[in-house]
């Protein structure tokens, strides 16, 4: 576990934030031992170990005593640690191995592919010639969906854990999230991804100890721009951050890694969070910050969700059925594919795009097919468990299973552009978001608010 302070980074204890509770969303702590430095001016880093280099922008990710760090730049803060935010339902949703379902997965669980009419966006590319950077937990190399499309070379662990790219423990998220970007079916008997053929490199940020530390993930950022990705999918991060005090250096670092990924061709998609919050208005609240027992008054945009709220970002909310394991239809649902879930966050200015996350009603509990009902509204694709095998070590075992969140919905944006960008390989970053923008509309009866432009179109994108 990496070294931080008691104290939490995020100080709102109590407060309700955009209509959540501040503390029951994503926590970071300052870590204790890593710094985030500015390279500018007279910065001298030799009496430092520096962690990364971040070739492009002004900035590394040191380690050593404060001290020294105070002594060797001119401006720091220290690194943070932050935690996976996910919907309370993945904790428990089920895999295909608790299920009863015979035949190819991909056929009829996969009600996102077939909203999104990918099968029809395939006859025109499956991401040829393209490559997306899957910045989360890592991606399993061994799964037989993601084999083809995972480029093990490129692929790269930024935590100090001392592991390689594959995620550790049991987290599988990250191997998810690069399903529905890029699983390639596995030879006829697995799930799709929206860009199959794209060229898949796994970043991983978060660590053996858990959390992802800020400066790994900065730098995962710059390392896909630097190695010509043109996506970078990011399904992770933390709300609310403050404007204020360190708020507004992270943020002035975060931008500068953001906008020189786009300058360089990057389209950074980006999960808007899951804490039903309302980004556009989290002003007003009562908090106490200083803890001193009374209650300050925010104003002036005082929260900052990031990165979806960074510049250059395409932040993602999320949609999803309720109802569709009753029928396997998707015009016979409770409520349709392109509704808001209820987990996700929104906000006029905060978000870009919306796509299939996955929603869900806890109260659909009877079984179909030998797992709840509510499950099939969730997003079905590339997942692993961990076994024990003869010799009594642990090991990943591939399989298939069902995950909510608009860390969800960003890979099925992040595979649309990769499409996007395959079908033109002349536009740059600004251009691939703009054609997806133009094809995106409102659906009738929901407000912009959940949707920006509108909730994806990949077939008119293209």
């Amino acid at each position: 576990m990496p070294d931080v302070t008691k104290r939490e980074f995020l100080k709102v204890s109590g407060a309700v934030i955009g209509g959540i509770a501040a503390g029951t969303t994503v926590t970071a702590a300052e870590r204790t031992d890593r710094f985030i430095v500015s390279t500018k001016g007279k910065a001298d880093l030799s009496d430092l170990t520096v962690v990364h280099e971040m070739p492009g922008i002004n900035y590394a990710v040191v380690r050593g005593d404060e001290s020294e760090v105070k002594r060797s730049v001119k401006s720091y803060e220290a690194d943070i640690q932050i935690e996976l935010d996910s919907p309370d339902v993945n904790e428990e949703a089920p895999t295909l191995e608790d299920s009863d379902y015979e035949g190819d997965p991909g056929d009829v669980l996969q009600w996102d592919k077939a909203d999104l009419d990918v099968p029809e966006a395939h006859e025109t590319t499956e991401g040829e010639g393209t490559r997306v950077a899957v910045i989360d937990s890592g991606v399993l190399e061994t799964h037989p969906d993601l084999k083809e499309p995972l480029n093990v070379d490129l692929s790269k662990n930024f935590t100090d854990d001392g592991g390689d790219h594959n995620p550790v423990a049991g987290d599988d998220h990250g191997t998810h999230v690069a399903g529905i970007v890029a699983a390639d079916n596995g030879g006829g008997t697995g799930v799709n991804g929206t860009a199959p053929k794209t060229d898949l490199v796994d970043c991983r940020v978060f660590s053996a100890g858990g959390g992802a530390a800020f400066g790994d993930i900065l730098a995962a950022v710059v390392y896909s721009a630097n190695i010509d990705a043109d996506v970078a999918n990011l399904s992770l991060g933390a709300y609310p951050v403050s404007r204020q005090a360190q708020g507004q250096f992270y943020g002035k670092v975060l931008n500068s890694a953001m906008t020189y990924a786009n300058k360089e061709g990057t389209l950074l998609v980006i999960a808007a969070g899951n804490d039903s919050a309302d980004l556009q208005h989290d002003n007003g609240t009562q908090v106490d910050l200083d803890n001193d027992g009374e209650d300050e008054t925010l104003s002036g945009g005082y929260w900052i969700s990031l990165p979806n709220e960074g510049a250059q970002a395409l932040s993602v909310a999320s949609t999803g059925p309720i109802g569709y394991g009753l029928s396997f239809d998707l015009d016979d649902v409770d409520s349709p594919a392109d509704s808001p879930a209820v987990y996700t966050n929104y906000g006029t200015n905060a978000v870009t795009l919306a796509a299939p996350g996955g929603d869900y009603d806890i109260s659909l509990t009877d079984p179909v097919g030998g797992v709840p009902a509510y499950a099939y509204d969730l997003v079905f694709n590339t997942v692993f468990s961990v076994e024990s095998d003869e010799d009594g070590e642990s090991e990943q075992v591939p399989g298939y299973g069902w995950k909510a969140g608009t860390s969800m919905a960003a890979p099925n944006v992040a595979g649309a552009a990769a499409l996007v960008k395959s079908s033109n390989p002349d536009y740059n970053a600004n251009q691939v978001e703009a054609a997806l923008k133009k094809a995106a509309e409102v659906p009738d009866d929901y407000g912009k608010e959940y949707y920006g432009a509108g909730y994806l179109n990949v077939v008119d994108a293209l």
